[in-house]
């Protein structure tokens, strides 16, 4: 165990958190040189709150790539139609990045695979060696890695709110189990990723069905005790777009990424490093509160403490 001794493990979605700061903060932010900085601004205030609440032992911040993934290879049509990172928002993606490099913190993305494929593998690799994951997103998606030992947190409004789930929150929410969620994604779809699922069948509808039915593959063996109507047809119909609407949905959790958790462990950043990435973001209320004191200087876990290394 390393400073905290908790064994408790955060993983971030980059890109989930960075967009939803971007879209939380009430008025642009940028430096006198141009740079768009409130997106990175508000991840930073994000986490400054993940390290007070949940004080980990480890962390990693996760990223998507350009490239295609399996799923656009199954689906051409798999996220067609959502709007593009706003160049004001993917320009402060490096920015970001250089600020997490100069606090340490292991980044991790990979051709073919989403965020949410690494951070599922990474969740399950924690499990098994006795870890706490904790996973931070925006997405709903990543509800399905909720476990007895994997909390989901999801945000919700702002950058301050967040909502916590587990397997037994998930029941209590949704009536089924994580597991389960990618069976209720696979009948009613995703608009925002482009999963069509069933045709007509909403959220409610597919709720009912997984309570009764369990999953896609029982509710399309057991349609012949449905009674007959419109909504047993379009089931009907569309059986193997439901079924291949579940394996989009699913995430991978066997990414090919090789993981040393010793490289994940929460330390003390590269002072020098941060110091100069907040000066070319002008963030000057973050570098009053870095204080620099040579061979004193504390860990980033005692920092966010003290508001030093990230808050405003």
């Amino acid at each position: 165990m390393g400073k905290n001794g908790n064994g408790r493990i955060v993983i971030i979605d980059g890109n989930s958190l960075i967009n939803r700061a971007y879209y939380a903060m009430q008025r642009p932010m940028m430096t006198k040189g141009g740079l768009y900085t409130h997106g990175v601004y508000g991840f930073l205030n994000m986490l400054t709150k993940i390290f007070k609440d949940y004080e980990p032992e480890y962390i990693a911040v996760t990223f998507d790539r350009k490239a295609p993934t399996f799923r656009h290879l199954e689906y051409d049509a798999y996220k067609a139609g959502r709007k593009k990172m706003p160049p004001e928002l993917a320009m402060q993606l490096p920015l970001l990045k250089e600020v997490l490099s100069a606090m340490k913190i292991k980044m991790l993305e990979i051709d073919g695979f989403e965020a949410d494929d690494i951070i599922g593998t990474v969740a399950q690799c924690a499990e098994r060696e006795g870890l706490e994951p904790y996973i931070i997103t925006g997405d709903k998606d990543e509800l399905q890695l909720a476990s007895d030992i994997t909390k989901v947190i999801i945000t919700r409004k702002g950058i301050s709110d967040f909502e916590i789930y587990d397997r037994q929150a998930m029941i209590e929410k949704y009536g089924f189990t994580p597991q389960q969620f990618i069976d209720f994604k696979g009948l009613m779809g995703d608009q925002s990723d482009n999963i069509p699922g069933i045709p007509g069948v909403g959220e409610k509808t597919a709720s009912k069905f997984i309570i009764e039915y369990g999953s896609v593959e029982n509710l399309i063996a057991n349609l012949d005790t449905m009674p007959a109507g419109k909504l047993k047809d379009k089931i009907e119909e569309n059986m193997q777009l439901a079924v291949m609407s579940k394996r989009l949905a699913t995430i991978n959790t066997n990414v090919p990424i090789e993981i040393d958790f010793d490289e994940f462990k929460v330390e003390e950043p590269d002072y020098d490093a941060l110091i100069e990435i907040y000066k070319k973001l002008e963030f000057n209320s973050f570098l009053k509160r870095l204080k620099y004191s040579g061979d004193n200087m504390q860990g980033i876990g005692a920092i966010q403490m003290q508001g030093a290394a990230f808050q405003a």
